[in-house]
């Protein structure tokens, strides 16, 4: 599929292409073997709302960023490695067709296409690499992923305890866990989960429970068996919610200042002019 692609002066110049649309402020992405075999605009579902995203797919990593100026700057790069991710096909809304998950260990969220032909050109090329990833590295599927987060217009009230209201003064959280839209008092407790953070992260209080009991569940065992060290417990758990420790804003973030753009992607694949990809 893209072998006689690597190392060519043509795929070098489109992934020179992307460099500079992402600038300073984006990472090196040439690298021996690497080709660039798609891009098009896809609607990623962020926390406030749906908005444009730029991907980038290569034979080796998925990258996507915020448009700035259409073909002609990109920022907020973010690089996720093939080896790492997992699609599931999503059900249509009223608000969005042509939905798929992504879904990796640090990170899940939804995209849409233009169409559904653009769907499956999209999650054909993906796992298609994905299996080569895999395959070259030796490595297992993932299966643990992270949870997405819910929409913060997905609700207007804490699904948690269901009695707090969200307003211009209650402020919405996210459980790093599941996933879910919670107030302060329902997600004071700090969890520790590496696969997300080297830090303690904000977890609703009923994954904290559920985090907690697995805790102290292998800390018995390991004890059982004889293992020092420190309880898990201790190590990992943190009550009590602190000001500046976490932030629930990273889509606000990455996409502030984004342009309006059609959702209409154009796919490319080595089977197309890549003359009319980087005009």
């Amino acid at each position: 599929m893209v072998d006689h692609l690597a190392n060519t002066e043509i795929n070098s110049q489109r992934i020179a292409a992307v460099e500079s649309c992402f600038g300073a402020s984006g990472q090196p992405l040439a690298l021996l073997g690497r080709v660039l075999l798609g891009e098009g605009v896809l609607t990623k579902e962020c926390r406030k709302k749906a908005k444009p995203r730029i991907f980038f797919l290569f034979n080796d990593i998925l990258v996507y960023g915020s448009i700035v100026l259409n073909k002609r700057k990109y920022r907020s790069q973010h690089i996720i490695p093939l080896e790492e991710v997992t699609l599931e096909l999503l059900p249509e809304t009223l608000q969005a067709k042509n939905r798929w998950m992504i879904k990796t260990a640090k990170k899940s969220f939804v995209v849409s296409a233009a169409s559904a032909t653009e769907r499956q050109e999209w999650i054909s090329h993906i796992e298609e690499c994905v299996r080569r990833q895999l395959r070259a590295t030796g490595r297992s599927p993932s299966t643990e992923h992270a949870a997405p987060w819910i929409p913060d217009k997905a609700t207007d009230i804490c699904m948690r305890c269901t009695q707090t209201r969200f307003s211009a003064l209650t402020r919405r959280h996210h459980c790093r866990k599941c996933g879910f839209v919670v107030c302060a008092e329902c997600s004071r407790q700090r969890f520790l989960l590496p696969r997300l953070s080297p830090k303690p992260v904000r977890v609703c209080s009923l994954c904290y429970r559920e985090l907690a009991a697995q805790q102290r569940q292998e800390e018995a065992e390991e004890q059982g068996a004889g293992s020092p060290g420190q309880p898990a417990h201790l190590a990992r758990a943190i009550c009590g919610a602190s000001s500046g420790d976490d932030d629930d804003s990273d889509e606000d973030k990455e996409g502030s200042g984004d342009g309006d753009w059609s959702s209409r992607v154009e796919f490319y694949s080595s089977g197309v002019a890549w003359s009319a990809f980087h005009s």
